[in-house]
């Protein structure tokens, strides 16, 4: 057998095989008797008739492709041994030169290579910012802000008062064949803020709900704004995306005004939040929650720049097949994340008006890039000698068959075979991963090298990481129930456009 090898830009191999014209013969004896088992031949018992009539009776041609299908199962695994190539998966039968002699074409993916850069000279300053009293302030103001009392009053609006109006927007000057219409009639509530308001967020424009002020029920006024620069209405009734860059003329009327009156911060508003007997249990308490999540979010923005240096340092090579498996389990895990809300894949594809090929070609980059850092931590855990314990493996692996259960409300020995396998083997690299990234984490950070080389420390120059955690953390307190908050209300009637994150 004579086997030439060529490389293939993608990570594959071109093998072009030379087989002897006796093993192509014998195939194709053998692929005889298995048609003649499947046939009706008079005058012989099924798979007994010679070669000859079941070539009178099939036609050369069926006869040959059982035969091809029979030599290949023959030879391919001589095929990987002489070739001394290491397969990702199985290889294809790509052509079929010549049968005189018989020669044969293969295509083989081959299994990933990872050229490392110099991990262990990677360094980053890390510096995670500290929680100081406004931090901890901006919390409790969230959390008064959540209890705030809600209530209808007969008077005119005022600094803090949340008055629901019917809003419309007209430009002042439209241009010719343009809709004047930048903004139809809507009823929103608008929370009036302070005069030295500078929140860039306000809607329709910064300082609008000061136009609010002593206004009554029934009211209405117009007033013209003019955009500071050019801005981009994104209203569902008009065009994504249209331009406005001339004054606009706001149109409202009143419709209701409620008073908002926010809790003192004393013990028993402590008390109300959860079992905390003193402002200063709550306070604490904030403290290292913030903490926490400041750390967790500092050490994962640090991570990706550390992981992200050395992908970019680093040579890394697969196949396309690898690189489909990844896209599909991407798939596969938004069906999982759709299947929790009672959705599909279907449903989904209809509402963004895709199809499956668009998905996929959609979840790509996002494939590759978890690719490349699986493979590369991979390479790094080889590197550094990591090991994960057959009873630390039992034991993670135990937890996330109880999460499947519940999660598919299905007894755990519902699971087939080959489902605990590739579970198994899911968990096993999860823990492989991690365990090497905690390890690149302490290289990066100075941890195993008291002595770092001050000239290799890369300043990331990030921006503070607990800019949103307030917010984050009053989700995770419990609050007793009261009045509803306007802004809250708002913020849940968004959510639910949000089919996946």
């Amino acid at each position: 057998m004579n086997i030439d090898t060529e490389s293939l830009e993608d990570h594959q191999v071109k093998i072009t095989v030379e087989v002897d014209t006796d093993k192509l013969d014998g195939a194709k004896r053998r692929a005889a008797r298995k048609l003649a088992k499947r046939m009706k031949i008079p005058g012989f018992r099924p798979g007994k008739a010679p070669y000859h009539v079941v070539v009178r009776y099939a036609g050369e041609g069926p006869i040959i492709e059982e035969g091809l299908e029979l030599l290949v199962q023959d030879i391919y695994p001589q095929i990987i041994e002489e070739s001394e190539i290491s397969p990702y998966g199985p290889g294809t039968l790509e052509n079929v030169v010549s049968l005189d002699p018989p020669t044969l074409e293969f295509v083989i993916p081959l299994e990933s290579e990872v050229e490392l850069g110099d991990y262990r000279s990677i360094r980053r300053l890390y510096e995670p910012e500290t929680i100081n009293e406004d931090n901890i302030d901006a919390v409790l103001s969230n959390l008064r802000e959540q209890q705030a009392v809600i209530e209808p009053v007969e008077r005119e609006a005022q600094e803090g008062d949340v008055v629901t109006v019917q809003l419309s927007g007209t430009l002042s000057e439209p241009e010719e064949g343009q809709d004047p219409i930048s903004l139809a009639e809507r009823s929103m509530p608008i929370l009036v803020g302070p005069v030295d308001t500078d929140d860039d967020d306000e809607w329709p424009f910064t300082g609008f709900s000061r136009n609010l002020v002593g206004m009554k029920i029934g009211e209405e006024n117009t007033i013209t704004h003019t955009p500071t620069s050019e801005v981009s209405v994104n209203d569902e009734d008009t065009d994504e995306g249209a331009q406005v860059n001339t004054a606009v003329d706001y149109k409202f009327i009143v419709e209701d005004v409620k008073s908002r009156t926010l809790p003192v911060v004393d013990n028993e508003f402590a008390a109300s939040i959860g079992e905390y007997e003193t402002v200063e249990e709550l306070r604490e308490y904030i403290k290292t929650t913030l903490e926490q999540q400041n750390i967790s979010s500092y050490n994962e923005s640090y991570d990706e720049a550390v992981l992200g240096e050395l992908i970019n340092q680093s040579t890394i090579k697969y196949p396309p097949q690898m690189l489909d498996n990844q896209i599909n389990s991407v798939i596969n895990n938004l069906g999982s994340n759709l299947a929790q809300q009672n959705l599909d894949i279907e449903l989904y594809l209809k509402t963004r008006d895709m199809n499956m090929e668009d998905l996929q070609e959609e979840a790509k980059p996002v494939a590759e890039d978890r690719l490349k850092r699986t493979l590369v931590l991979m390479e790094v855990a080889q590197a550094e000698e990591i090991e994960v314990q057959p009873e630390e493996l039992e034991t993670e692996t135990t937890l996330a068959v109880e999460a499947i259960a519940r999660n598919q409300e299905k007894e755990k020995n519902d699971l087939s075979q080959d489902d605990m396998s590739n579970l198994v083997g899911n968990v096993f690299t999860t823990m492989y991963v991690e365990r090497a990234m905690e390890r690149l984490h302490d290289i990066s950070s100075g941890q195993l090298d008291e002595t770092p080389d001050e000239d290799t420390v890369i300043d990331d120059d990030s921006d503070t990481i607990i800019e949103d955690d307030e917010d984050v953390l009053v989700e995770s307190i419990p609050v007793t129930e009261s009045e509803p908050d306007v802004e809250s209300e708002l913020a849940e009637s968004t959510d639910a456009e949000e089919v996946v994150s």
